[in-house]
This record gives C-alpha cells, structure tokens and sequence, in this order.
C-alpha cells in the first residue's frame, strides 16, 4: 500500500472534513475507492483580507494497491513520499491510542532517537539527577529521564497547581499576592496561565512527540493538525496535573514549596543543591529550567560565579481590543461566520530614524489581560485564554527591541534585571500601589493627550488611568507611536477609541543568558545544564520543552561516557 502525502487541499468555510477524500481523489485523478484512508496532518486558516476565508490541508493518504497515479498532475497540486517523525517506544509516551500510532516494529526497542539507554555498573550509586523548575523544560527533561530509568527529583519553588490556581484567584481579586505561588511560579511555569500556543519555528522532529504527550496527558488532538495550535489555560491545568501524576507513576520524585536557595560546588562541578536553606541534596547532574523570573535564583548563581551574560530582550504594554472589532478587522464581511475562529494578528513595524523593530508578541484572541506580579511592589502583565477563545476582549503585547547597551554595564550579566524591575516598580506605583495596572485609552496614548478616563477592560486585578509614558523609557515609548500607527494602516481600526493600553509588558524573554557549552553544560561549572527560557535558549511552551528534551539527552551522553 503506497502511502504519499497531498498538500494544498482547500475546504470553503461551509464545507465539512468529510469532503476532502473526494476532493482528495478528483485533485489526483483516481476514484474515491482508491483512497483506503485519509489522515489531516495539517490545518490552516487563510484570510487574507478582501478574499473569501477557506481552510487549506495537507494529509495523509494511503492508496490501495490498485490504483495508480496520473503521470501529470493538474497544476498547483503537489504530493510527496510520507515520511513517519522520530518515534519513541510506547512505554515512554503512555497507553493512548494516539501515540501508540507513533510505534513501529523497527524501532520499537525501547530507546528514544538519538539516545543511549544508561546501565550504571553493578553496584554503582549514582544521586538522582536533578531537575530545578517544573515549567516546559523542565517537566520534559524530567520525562525523558524518567522514561530511560534513571533517577530524578524535580525541585519546584511553587505549588500544585490545584493549590496555584486558588492563589492566583484570591491575588486577582483581593490584591494578596503570595510571592511563591503566583502566575510565575508553580506547577507548570508561567505558561500555565497563558493561551498554550504551541507554535515554533523549529523544525526540531521532537515537536510532534512533545504534543503527542500533551495530547496523551488531555490536551485536545487538534492540537497535533493545526497550524497554530493552542490548549488553553483551562485545559493545560489539567494537562500539567496528568503530566505530574504521570511521571510520580514512572518513578519521578518531586517536591513542592521547594526554592533551590544555594548551589555547592567544588573543584568547578556542581556536588548539591540547597533546599529553604536547610535541606542538602547531592547531584552529580543539576539540569537547571528555573525560568526567567526567578532573579534570587540568578544572584545566587552570580555569587557563586556561574557564568552568565547580558542578552538582549523586548519591553512595552499590553494592547486590548473588542474581539468583534479585531474580527471584523481581519475578517472584513466575513467576520460574522459560524465557523471562523476568534481572529489572531501579528504585526510588525521599523520606526525609521529610531532603530528599532516593533511587533506584536503572544496575542491572545478571546482572552483577558491578567496580572503576573511575583514579588511585593513590582506589576508587570501578560495574556491569558482559554480552549474556546471565547472572551469579549482580544489583546496582545506590543513591545520595542531592548539592546544590551541600553541597560548593561560592562561585565554586569544582571543589570537587565535592575533594568526591567525599575519599570515594573514605576507601573506598581502608577498603578495606585495595590496591583493594580496603569492604562490609558491607545488613542490618548498615541497622541500623547490622555483624557484621564479608562473604559472597560478584562485585566486583573483593576486599572488606573495614568500616563504610560511614565512608567517606560522614552525609547520604547517614542516607538510605540511610530510603530502603532504603522499597524494602523496595515489593520485599519486597530487605532480606536474602544482599544486601551496597559503596562507594563516586560517578560517576553529573559535578560540573562546562563552560558553553556556545545555538551549543554554550564560553561564553568561540570554537571550544571542550564535550558529553556530562564537560561535564554528558548521561547514558548514548545521551544523550552525541546530544550529540556536536549538537556537530558546531553546529561545521558554525560552519563554514558562516564561508565
């Protein structure tokens, strides 16, 4: 049975999936009986403005044996050999359906792609590797440990998220913050409350296994088609708890409210972590996916003279709009069908003799505005929806490109923590003092003429109208302007009166970079595997749980080679 893949099948917004076998067969020239099954391994949205919104596909169908191609095919139709992504045997990704489907006899051996299995020498000991950080990567490298039978105790400073989600509520709405259990800390990382996209630009073949085990662990399956996949905070909660319990089945062991507070090193190789400042645990390997907003936990690797560096990252608000309002921008006269999705944008702009870039970053269709604050005094802000994408309001972060000049000293790899915490303490106190963000309507902000009055908006816990000017530095604010207005003409209507802007937007990626080898360990210290957003190698859900992935796998190398 031969089996090929189909590209560029396109289905009206009034068409159901279940046309595309015929579709299918008439694109190639054979009848509908000569198609044995059909699999949708790709689906897109293409709206492009002025043109009727369709869906395009690539899928996957295996011919029986009596049917043959055409020699020529018609003109724009493309197909290619189908090629299976790596594979990981089934007792590493679970019992599913869905990825069972992943396993082939030839390489069902047990053995992850690309690595070796560890069998320590009868009688050796080894401590348990330690994973510091239960966000992507390290929930993902704590997996493919787990998987290949080696001991693990994954630290996390915050709590479960059963407990995590009722600390964020009573912050949200009563302004009590508890610093270690927050939006930035606790099971799950920072994208726990966020809109769980799963986009990257990588082309790493381990994408598809990550979703899979999403998929596995409750995730929606769409997730494994769609261009731009997404879960959801309200589903991803549930997906982070399956994951946990998942892994306590595999023998993980993992401890909450436990803030790794001081590394031991000895002769440049990492030999223990400190625990609340009492409990000791000997490691041998410490894969290190703290995240980007554990600053204590920076500090502390300053002191004890792990090498880090300056990096450059991005800063400004966060931008709302009506969803109706965005729909209609993006959607024009079809903005009001059954079956269009909440509409997304991503827009840039360049700011001319200002030198910088302006973009869009982690737009949230039918999503909220939320407070992220993790320690007393400071407000910062990100976005947040749900599965369905069903929340009146659409916003995304609007940010300007920070250099390292414009904040680091010479030889000071944590002056971008100063930075950006200056901003943050400036938005706290504009705010009111009590979480509270300061914002303004984008007209008034644009023309520099705030009328001192705020409409409805979705951010938790409150806004205050104030000028955000003030609580930026004049090189993002005076680009913000330019660049807003440029997205103006390439969105007509995204400058209203019904749109506000609220600050301040400072997480989009982290300031430090914790510098690593080509083995993936610390550059000065043996043994330390810094990964993810925290170290500054990866961006996203996807991106980071790729990075955990390649940290263990370069901890089982280390490993192998020692035997």
């Amino acid at each position: 049975m031969r089996v090929i893949r189909l590209n560029d099948l396109h289905l009206t917004l009034d068409e159901q999936e279940e046309c595309l076998a015929a579709k299918a067969a008439q694109a190639l020239g054979i009848p509908v009986a000569g198609i044995a099954s059909l699999a949708v391994i790709k689906k897109a949205l293409d709206a492009r403005r002025n043109k009727p919104p369709h869906f395009v596909y690539a899928v996957k169908i295996s011919l029986t044996d009596t049917v043959a191609l055409p020699e020529a095919l018609p003109e724009g139709i493309q197909i290619s050999t189908f090629h299976d992504e790596p594979v990981i045997d089934s007792s590493s990704v679970g019992s599913s359906d869905v990825l069972r489907r992943c396993v082939s006899p030839a390489n069902a051996g047990g053995v992850t792609p690309g690595i070796r299995r560890v069998d320590y020498a009868p009688g050796v000991e080894r401590p348990p590797v330690v994973v510091i950080g239960s966000g992507p990567a390290g929930l993902f490298a704590a997996y493919t440990l787990t998987v290949k039978g080696i001991s693990v105790v994954l630290l996390e400073r915050g709590r479960p998220v059963e407990k995590r989600v009722e600390d964020v509520r009573i912050f949200w709405e009563k302004s009590l913050l508890d610093p270690q259990s927050n939006v930035l800390f606790g099971e799950g990382g920072a994208g726990t409350f966020s809109d769980g996209k799963l986009t990257s630009r990588s082309k790493n073949p381990y994408s598809l296994w990550v979703k899979k085990i999403l998929v596995d662990m409750g995730a929606q399956e769409s997730i494994l088609a769609d261009a731009k996949p997404h879960i959801g905070t309200d589903r991803l909660r549930e997906v982070i708890i399956h994951l946990r319990k998942k892994l306590i089945e595999m023998g993980c062991a993992i401890q909450f409210e436990a803030q790794v507070t001081d590394f031991i090193i000895r002769q440049d190789k990492i030999a223990a972590v400190v625990v609340n400042d009492k409990q000791e645990i000997k490691a041998d390997e410490v894969i290190l996916a703290i995240g980007q907003s554990a600053d204590d936990t920076y500090r502390k690797l300053d002191e004890r003279g792990v090498k880090m560096e300056a990096k450059p990252f991005a800063m400004g608000l966060r931008v709302e709009h009506p969803q109706t309002l965005i729909n209609s921008i993006q959607y024009g006269r079809w903005s009001n069908h059954p079956h269009l999705p909440p509409a997304e944008y991503f827009v840039t702009a360049t700011t001319g003799g200002l030198n910088r870039s302006v973009y869009t970053f982690c737009m949230c269709p039918g999503g909220q505005v939320i407070g992220c604050s993790a320690l007393p005094g400071f407000v910062m802000t990100n976005g947040m929806s749900n599965s369905e994408r069903s929340g009146e309001f659409a916003n995304s972060a609007v940010v300007v490109n920070v250099r390292v000049e414009d904040f680091a000293a010479q030889g000071e790899p944590l002056s971008g923590l100063v930075f950006r915490s200056h901003w943050e303490r400036e938005a706290f106190l504009s705010g009111g003092g009590n979480y509270c963000a300061p914002a303004e309507r984008l007209s008034g902000f644009i023309e520099q003429k705030s009328s001192g009055a705020v409409g409805r908006t979705s951010f938790l816990p409150g806004v205050k109208a104030a000028f955000l000017a003030d609580v930026l530095p004049d090189f993002v604010s005076d680009a913000l302007r330019v660049g807003i207005k440029q997205f103006d003409k390439k969105m007509p209507g995204f400058i209203s009166e019904e749109a506000h802007v609220i600050g301040v937007e400072t997480r989009t990626s982290s300031p430090v970079r914790i510098c690593r080898g080509v083995d993936g360990q610390s550059e000065n210290v043996r043994g330390l595997y810094p990964c993810g957003e925290g170290a500054g190698y990866a961006g996203g859900i996807i991106s980071s749980a790729l990075d955990g992935i390649k940290a263990a796998q370069n901890v089982i190398a280390a490993i192998n080679d020692c035997q």
